[in-house]
């Protein structure tokens, strides 16, 4: 909070300042989808067919529930019904939770979670893959 014009207190900016929105085809939500640098304003704002959601530190709280859940606030506040995917890119216990506690509510908003069973081997690596077409 600073200081403004005659001492009045004025809350510093979200994340992402109010205004129209942006529509993209495919958005990585930033910084492994901290609730830092994500919240309701950013996904009322910058809307996406696909968003992808990286992060599997449960200790730095990757990917963050107040981001997941910021999804779904922000997209109630659409004024279409446009179906969302969201792509995580691990497994986690917090999705994993995300999901199924809020299963209905994404049905509601037809926002679609990807969950791969797919595994691309390289060299002496093996990780879990996702096939995306636009």
């Amino acid at each position: 909070v600073s200081k403004g014009p005659g001492n009045t207190k004025v809350a510093k900016s979200t994340a992402v300042p109010p205004g129209p929105p942006v529509y993209l085809d495919l958005v990585y939500i930033p910084n492994h989808s901290n609730s830092k640098n994500v919240d309701v304003e950013f996904f009322k704002r910058v809307r996406s067919f696909y968003y992808v959601v990286s992060g599997n530190d449960s200790a730095a709280e990757e990917p963050s529930r107040a981001v997941l859940d910021s999804l779904l606030e922000g997209k109630a506040q659409w004024e279409s019904n446009m179906q969302v995917t969201l792509i995580p890119t691990h497994d986690s216990e917090v999705m994993r939770e995300w999901y199924q506690e809020t299963h209905e509510k994404q049905q509601d908003l037809n926002i679609m979670v990807l969950a791969s069973s797919s595994t691309v081997v390289m060299q002496d690596e093996s990780f879990p893959a996702c096939k995306i077409e636009l």
